[in-house]
């Protein structure tokens, strides 16, 4: 059933009438020199000793340059430090220093009294009222949240196995003709890219991957040798029904661990502008879009290709492309 254009109103004035109250929209939160999205990001940076930036990324679902930068100037104001994992060389951590913890306090400080200031003004049976409504609007929201990112069981990466090869290729083109409009041609190039895997796989230094949720396929992703020094991504796909549930990171987290591993120095990949959802995938795990193809006619549609690159952190102990590297499962929701 459509949603009642009035409902919409209704939800988007509530929003202009929130952040007009509590001042949201000013140069600063709270009367410090930093955002709402930079005081989110202390905030959680206070919740615990040390942070991993990727995780900190996928938390609050933030651009990877723009979160570079936010770290950058919070390390200019002495407020955060950034070291290499101990446990992982290829990532970064971050952490409060004492100045950062200050930070937060008065931050967390301000922002409990401009909360207190608002209550006082009302009533008892009000503030209830007032109180009882964001719950609910808490709980609906939180169910729908559920609902929209799909199934929450587990999740399994397991390397190629029979029958997968035809599933990559049935499901890239079914997917990209009923999602983009693409024709077969789309379908006869995966089928191309998947035989010539088949035939010539090099597993020392080539591996592809295929999620399970449940024990059902759900998702695939191809990593494949470029040349001496560089690895390709290829052929990320996830079920519509499970998108939002982190499957297609997990695929890529693995690809480039991978890559790294096997002492590639970089990752590239090629998507297409339309591909948004996936970009934003590749964004967050570091990829940089390092080239825009002019527009061209391809699969039956005018594409606008593009062309993605992650500079890899080489696992300790990796000799370069060739060197053995263990398949690895990986379980999340």
């Amino acid at each position: 059933m459509p949603v009642p254009a009035h409902d919409v109103a209704t939800v988007r004035d509530f929003n202009r009438f929130y952040t007009r109250v509590l001042g949201l929209l000013g140069d600063g939160h709270v009367r410090t020199p930093y955002s709402l999205t930079e005081a989110r990001v202390v905030f959680e940076l206070a919740q615990r000793a040390e942070t991993e930036v990727l995780a900190l990324r996928r938390a609050l679902d933030l651009d990877a340059g723009y979160l570079s930068r936010m770290l950058a100037r919070f390390e200019s104001d002495g407020l955060v430090q950034r070291e290499r994992s101990a446990d992982d060389a290829r990532r970064q951590v971050v952490r409060l220093t004492a100045r950062g913890r200050e930070m937060f306090a008065l931050l967390d400080e301000r922002s409990a009294a401009q909360i207190r200031t608002l209550l006082d003004g009302l009533t008892s049976d009000d503030r209830d009222r007032l109180v009882g409504a964001m719950r609910t609007v808490r709980e609906l929201l939180d169910d729908a949240e559920a609902s929209a990112s799909g199934p929450s069981g587990k999740v399994v990466l397991r390397p190629l196995g029979p029958g997968d090869l035809g599933w990559v290729v049935q499901r890239n083109g079914e997917l990209y003709a009923s999602e983009c409009g693409w024709d077969r041609s789309y379908e006869a190039l995966v089928a191309r890219v998947v035989a010539e895997y088949s035939e010539q796989h090099d597993p020392a230094c080539e591996n592809a991957w295929i999620a399970e949720l449940d024990g059902r396929r759900v998702g695939s992703v191809f990593c494949v040798r470029r040349d001496a020094s560089t690895a390709q991504l290829r052929l990320l796909i996830v079920e519509p029904d499970t998108r939002g549930a982190g499957i297609g990171g997990l695929l890529v987290d693995e690809c480039v661990r991978f890559a790294a591993g096997c002492g590639y120095e970089r990752m590239v990949l090629w998507t297409t502008a339309l591909q948004e959802p996936a970009r934003r995938i590749y964004a967050r795990a570091g990829f940089e879009l390092v080239d825009k193809e002019p527009p061209s006619e391809r699969f039956g549609d005018t594409v606008h290709g593009e062309t993605w690159s992650l500079t890899l952190k080489q696992a300790p102990g990796s000799h370069g492309p060739g060197a053995q590297a263990s398949d690895v499962q990986a379980t999340g929701a």
